[in-house]
């Protein structure tokens, strides 16, 4: 293999990790680590010395990400309903570019909140908390001060730790309340959901205006998330088959439809794991296509009318 392909080879998943977390979007990811490489490929092949190939590759994925961004704000003007990153399959069986989310980057959840930072704030955010880039190397990748840098940095932080506290649940924690969650929702029991929803519970739905979703805006409060879920599933195929995978890093269900993925759900929970105090949910089929391809048997799953309510420790 050409040096210059292993370098990039080499460098592939970070990059694509970059890029999604600020993009949301695997097809525009894929676009711009395509244009990264055409700009990378003639400049490492002409003999010209590259001291840091890692810093260069960063630079021209985050540039060009950037200047896509615009673009893709146009195409969310008319997107119908609330805007969801593409879930992304996590886990030892992807490939590269489908383990973008490591254990280092950002879930679904803050994935969300991200979107509501300006594009220079998200991406300092990023590379500064997530990827551990200092504010000097941002700088240069942004060809900006350091000064400004730091500010940025500081009005992204406090905007993400005000709407976004950070906390981890434990992995089971969450799969359990999943499954408690459908059982719920499918079973039509609108008590046990009010029971299991926090006060300030918020869902969010995308189906794009392609897919049946709950709401065509965020619903928020225990309440109104209960009746229009409990009320919503009608228009949801009968005997869809559920598989527990990782979807961006958190335990998540995928909906099968046969052997189409119909939709794909991961709840946020309240610190103590008691609660679901978020709801994301995506069925708009043009965002579930690697949800499909990857790992197509998933974790053994059942049908959405009879949700396995396994013990924790299982």
């Amino acid at each position: 293999m050409p040096e210059a392909t292993q370098v990039f080879v080499d460098h592939r998943e970070l990059l694509f990790s970059v890029v999604y977390t600020m993009l949301g979007s695997v097809a525009d990811t894929e676009d711009v680590l395509q244009e990264t490489w055409l700009a990378w490929a003639p400049r490492s092949e002409s003999g010209e010395e590259i001291a840091n190939p890692r810093a260069y590759l960063v630079r021209i994925a985050v540039n060009r990400a950037l200047a896509r961004q615009e673009s893709i704000n146009r195409r969310r003007e008319h997107y119908v309903g609330p805007w969801l990153p593409e879930p992304v399959a996590t886990g030892d069986q992807q490939d590269a570019s489908e383990q973008a989310m490591r254990a280092e980057s950002v879930s679904m959840a803050l994935l969300v909140v991200l979107q509501s930072l300006t594009p220079l704030e998200r991406v300092v955010f990023l590379l500064n908390e997530v990827f551990g880039y200092a504010h000097t190397e941002i700088a240069g990748i942004l060809d900006r001060t350091p000064a400004s840098v730091r500010q940025l940095a500081h009005r992204a932080r406090g905007h993400v730790q005000a709407r976004r506290p950070r906390y981890d649940v434990d992995p089971r924690l969450r799969r359990k309340a999943t499954e408690k969650f459908l059982a719920a929702v499918f079973g039509g029991d609108l008590g046990g959901l009010l029971r299991l929803l926090a006060p300030d519970v918020t869902l969010w739905s995308d189906g794009g205006g392609k897919a049946p979703q709950p709401g065509l805006r965020p619903v928020h409060g225990r309440d109104k998330v209960a009746r229009l879920l409990t009320s919503g599933f009608d228009r949801v195929p009968a005997g869809l088959d559920i598989r527990y995978r990782e979807v961006n890093g958190d335990p998540s269900a995928v909906l099968f439809d046969g052997d189409a993925p119909f939709g794909m759900m991961v709840l946020d929970l309240t610190p103590d794991g008691e609660q679901v105090s978020g709801i994301y949910t995506v069925t708009n089929p043009d965002k579930l296509t690697h949800l499909g391809q990857a790992d197509p048997e998933g974790e053994p799953g059942h049908s959405a009318g009879e949700p396995s309510l396994r013990d924790v420790d299982d």
